[in-house]
């Protein structure tokens, strides 16, 4: 799950990470209220979307007076933003984060991240901050530091000094960067975050070291553990399919293409797209209905497929398992009674009872394509869309 930098800021206060001072406004009015309680100008005003780059898509703009902040507060609230992580739609704005303007004297890139290969926590950082930190790992790999600690041993003082010294923090100012590092480094793990991200990180004119910025994303697999974050979820950021999928346990993601897919695992998942954009389509959803799936469920998850107008097919793809393939025919067949298809469906089903859900297929008068293998039914559904 993700959540907007002024509240992965209200975390980072909880933990005494030094932030800017700051609030967030909702209209223009109250961005100029916030300004005045801050005192000196400037002011930054930053726009709050679940995206990076909003700085260089006109999101994020200095101001050196109240009138400032009044116009740049009502342009950016209300504008559709459009970074590299948005996609070509954007996102809407509908709040603004302000903050004290700082004296900044050098940035900096620190993030931490959990490594599947070595099962640890990595702690990344880099001098370059300010910049996307995937173009300087494609060109200037050699100025990101990885250091890397083992979760059940914690975060020791030498992890600290690394980090520190990777990045030539003055020796005035490590006194206070190597608290906050341990500070972050234990909101990642009381939280189970799965991305903290700063970038940048700065060092004030007055040797003191400030996160400008803040990222944080958690394990949706944790959130039970976390009312407290559940409640900053922010409904307006997320895809209404993706959110209308969630209340029934499916995993969906909604994409850019026009093959609508359904499949149980996540594996499983991945190779069908895969396989679909070899065959030259492209899919328009990821859908894991999981081992354990009924037919009510497969029944949600072919509705929320169909409400997709960009699906010109569908390409029903499952190992039967624990999900066996009776009971996934009867919740096709259940989906069909309820909604008018108006697309083509391709059946892909091998395992547990496939001749069952074969014959519950055949039997129910629905107008079907059935596949003999993988490769069959990604051609034959690319032929539809075509």
């Amino acid at each position: 799950m993700k959540i907007h930098e002024y509240q992965a800021k209200e975390l980072f206060k909880k933990y005494n990470v030094p932030i800017p001072d700051g609030e967030v406004a909702f209209t223009a009015d109250e961005a100029v209220g916030t300004a005045g309680k801050l005192g000196d100008f400037p002011v930054v005003v930053k726009a709050q979307i679940h995206a990076g780059g909003r700085g260089k898509g006109g999101g994020v703009k200095l101001a050196k007076s109240a009138d400032e902040v009044n116009s740049l507060a009502g342009e950016i609230i209300g504008m559709n933003l459009v970074t590299h992580q948005t996609g070509t739609e954007g996102r809407r704005v509908k709040k603004v984060l302000v903050e004290q303007g700082l004296n900044i004297d050098k940035e900096l890139y620190f993030s931490i991240i959990p490594d599947r290969a070595t099962a640890k926590i990595v702690l990344m950082a880099s001098e370059a901050g300010g910049m996307d930190i995937e173009e300087v790992a494609e060109k200037t790999p050699e100025k990101i530091i990885k250091v890397f600690v083992n979760p059940l041993q914690g975060i020791q003082p030498y992890h600290l000094r690394e980090v520190g010294f990777g990045l030539n923090i003055p020796p005035a100012v490590m006194k206070r960067f190597q608290p906050m590092v341990r500070n972050l480094y234990k909101l990642f793990v009381d939280y189970d975050c799965s991305l903290l991200e700063i970038n940048p990180l700065v060092i004030t004119k007055k040797e003191t070291v400030v996160a400008l910025d803040a990222k944080v994303n958690f394990d949706d697999n944790a959130l039970f553990r976390h009312k407290d974050i559940l409640e900053y979820r922010d409904l307006d950021e997320e895809d209404p399919l993706e959110i209308e999928a969630s209340k029934y346990d499916l995993n969906y993601i909604n994409l850019d293409g026009n093959v609508g897919n359904m499949v149980n695992g996540a594996g499983l998942a991945m190779a069908t797209m895969d396989i679909i954009k070899f065959a030259g389509a492209e899919p328009a959803n990821f859908l894991d209905v999981g081992g354990g799936a009924s037919a009510e469920m497969v029944e949600n998850g072919f509705r929320i497929i169909l409400s997709d107008e960009n699906v010109k097919g569908i390409l029903i793809n499952i190992f039967g398992g624990i999900l066996r393939c009776d009971v996934l025919a009867e919740g096709v067949v259940q989906a069909a009674k309820k909604a008018e298809i108006k697309v083509p469906v391709v059946v892909r089903m091998e395992g547990t009872n496939v001749e069952k859900g074969r014959q519950i297929l055949a039997e129910s008068g629905l107008n079907l394509t059935t596949a003999v293998d993988l490769k069959d039914a990604a051609q034959k559904v690319a032929g539809i869309v075509r």
